[in-house]
């Protein structure tokens, strides 16, 4: 039982994390309508190896600190200035996302893998993203640190990321109208999440 919460956990948190509009899914939705499906999935298999490793190098570090609950409130701190200084930056300083032209050149199965990987790995949320949701399982009795559950829970995420990409490869027409308003009013989104974090991290920090 706990292998299997340990998986869909992965799947849904990871569901969650990228459901929304990004730089990820609309260049995977947009090499689909203009390079073919298969280019695209290539691409989303690209994206998805990087989130492997992220998760993974995520998990480990949650695993330690939740071994050191001497740096926790030092982490805290540092994760309220963080999340505060992000939140100001999302919402007063950061111009509205544009998906830039990609180069044509790049059109090649193997281009599209390793662009995949390029992007994937320009994409720094993930870790503390992870960090985090791994370690409030941990600590609400949803995930233990052993290794057959880390990895089932990695497995998870993998294929929650690698379906939301499909499912922007394949639908993107049905849903392109709402998806360009998302993404112009992504800032305000990450903005928002990145505050109610920055709450959740004071409120903590006075209880402590």
């Amino acid at each position: 039982m706990a292998i299997a919460m340990a998986l869909l956990w992965g799947i849904l948190l990871s569901a969650v994390g990228i459901a929304l509009p990004g730089l990820i899914n609309m260049t995977a939705a947009k090499i689909s309508v203009r390079d073919g499906r298969t280019r695209a999935v290539y691409f989303a298999v690209g994206a998805t190896v990087v989130v492997f490793f992220q998760t993974y190098i995520a998990v480990a570090f949650a695993k330690f600190i939740n071994s050191r609950p001497d740096i926790i409130y030092l982490l805290q701190e540092i994760g309220l200035v963080l999340f505060a200084l992000l939140t100001i930056y999302f919402f007063f300083i950061a111009k509205k996302p544009k998906l830039k032209e990609e180069d044509s050149k790049i059109r090649t199965k193997t281009g599209r893998f390793f662009l995949g990987m390029l992007l994937s790995a320009l994409n720094f949320f993930p870790i503390p993203y992870y960090v985090f949701v791994s370690i409030t399982l941990a600590n609400n009795g949803y995930l233990q640190f052993t290794p057959t559950l880390i990895w089932m829970f990695v497995l998870g995420v993998v294929v929650g990321s690698f379906s939301i990409f499909y499912i922007y490869i394949v639908f993107f027409k049905k849903i392109e109208h709402k998806t360009n308003w998302m993404m112009e009013n992504m800032n305000y989104f990450l903005g928002s999440v990145t505050g109610l974090v920055a709450i959740i991290n004071l409120i903590k920090i006075f209880r402590n």
